[in-house]
């Protein structure tokens, strides 16, 4: 087996480990759920400027309908284990090492989320209970490591929008991947790649989501939560729904 099909299936099997660990809590899926749906919302404020742009629009309802939000994976996600090989050995290894970094983000997040569900007192969640769990999760690398590989996925699709032979590869793998069990991934890359070219670049969206992203991690870090009248948390509400 491919290192790279082995970094795959490692993060996919983190992902397994987390949704195990959930099971295991009575109401932390619950919590991990609201988690999710909240984030979702957060995205959709973070970005309503993007989201209602006819040039941005479709990237950023890319991004929040593929990576953000409490959809269930687990169906996908076991499939998809089974077929990794299969994965390596049929597509392009740029799209193999785009799908890895998918895989790192998706086990990234799944942990992260799990320890915010954990500090998270009930499903319904305020914007005070959101930075409350934020800072008492900690995890400041970990969060910066998650917007890199955000920016990663960003930038590579954006790349394969100027290899236009990727895109006739990528149509001409329709039949083998779904045979191989893999059309939920070249649905996602087909869809992704002709979002990203529709946009004519991505360079202010890669660096929009930079800026932002980056800015609500500095904000809820530094935020007084002793104080919810202070200052700091005032901002860091400002980037929360």
């Amino acid at each position: 087996m491919s290192t790279t099909a082995a970094a795959i299936l490692a993060h996919l099997k983190t992902v397994d480990a987390e949704r195990a660990k959930r099971a295991a809590v009575s109401g932390l899926n619950e919590r991990v759920i609201g988690v999710k749906a909240y984030q979702q919302r957060r995205f959709s404020h973070s970005y309503a400027d993007l989201l209602g742009s006819a040039r941005y629009g479709p990237a950023s309802r890319f991004f929040l309908d593929e990576l953000y939000g409490p959809s269930d994976f687990t169906r996908r996600d076991a499939q998809f284990a089974r077929v990794v090989p299969a994965l390596v050995r049929l597509f392009p290894s740029d799209i193999v090492d785009t799908v890895a970094t998918l895989a790192e983000l998706h086990a990234l997040s799944e942990t992260l989320d799990t320890v915010m569900g954990i500090q998270i007192a009930d499903a319904l969640i305020t914007g005070i209970d959101y930075i409350g769990a934020w800072q008492r999760t900690d995890r400041s690398p970990q969060r910066q490591r998650q917007i890199d590989l955000t920016l990663e996925v960003a930038s590579r699709l954006d790349r394969f929008t100027r290899r236009p032979l990727l895109r006739n590869t990528l149509r001409l793998m329709r039949t083998p991947a779904r045979a191989a069990g893999l059309a939920e991934l070249q649905r996602f890359l087909e869809a992704g790649f002709d979002t990203f070219r529709k946009m004519n670049g991505a360079q202010e969206f890669v660096a929009n989501v930079d800026h932002r992203e980056r800015a609500l991690a500095s904000a809820l870090f530094s935020a007084a939560v002793s104080d919810p009248s202070s200052g700091s948390v005032q901002r860091a509400l400002g980037y929360l729904p």
